[in-house]
C-alpha cells in the first residue's frame, strides 16, 4: 500500500511538472536555442552572417540599445564579429568567418540597462 501511495504521489509530481518548458527552447528561426537568465538566444550562423535573436519565453525582447559580440573559433582560427541591433528581437554582424559544423560560438550581449551575458554554442 506505502509503495502504491509513492507511485502515485511521483506520477503526480511529473504530470503537474512545467513540460511545456521544452517546447520554449525550440528553435524559430533556424538556429541553436540557450537560455540564460530566463532569456532564450537563438544564434543563427552562417558564413559570413552571425544573427543572434533575443526572447523571453517567446516574447520578443527589444533590441534597441543592446550591443554584442560573436567569438568564433574553429581550431586555432579565431574571429569576432561586432553585433548590433537590426530590427525587433535581432542583433547582427558580418564579416569574414567560418561557420562549419563543429565551430564554437561564444556570444556575449548587452541589452539596454543589464548586464551582459555571455551564452556558449557549438554550431551542428
Amino acid at each position: 500500500m506505502k509503495h502504491s501511495i509513492a507511485l502515485f504521489v511521483a506520477a503526480l509530481t511529473f504530470a503537474a511538472s512545467p513540460a511545456w518548458a521544452k517546447d520554449e527552447h525550440k528553435p524559430k528561426y533556424g538556429g541553436q536555442v540557450k537560455e540564460i537568465n530566463e532569456i532564450q538566444y537563438e544564434l543563427v550562423a552562417r558564413p559570413g552572417v552571425v544573427t543572434v535573436f533575443v526572447e523571453d519565453h517567446g516574447k520578443k525582447i527589444d533590441t534597441k540599445g543592446a550591443t554584442g559580440k560573436a567569438t568564433l573559433r574553429q581550431g586555432t582560427e579565431r574571429s569576432e564579429v561586432a553585433l548590433l541591433p537590426a530590427g525587433d528581437n535581432k542583433l547582427e554582424g558580418k564579416g569574414t568567418f567560418k561557420a562549419a559544423p563543429g565551430t564554437t560560438a561564444i556570444v556575449q550581449v548587452t541589452r539596454a540597462g543589464k548586464a551582459e551575458e555571455s551564452v556558449r554554442f557549438t554550431l551542428k
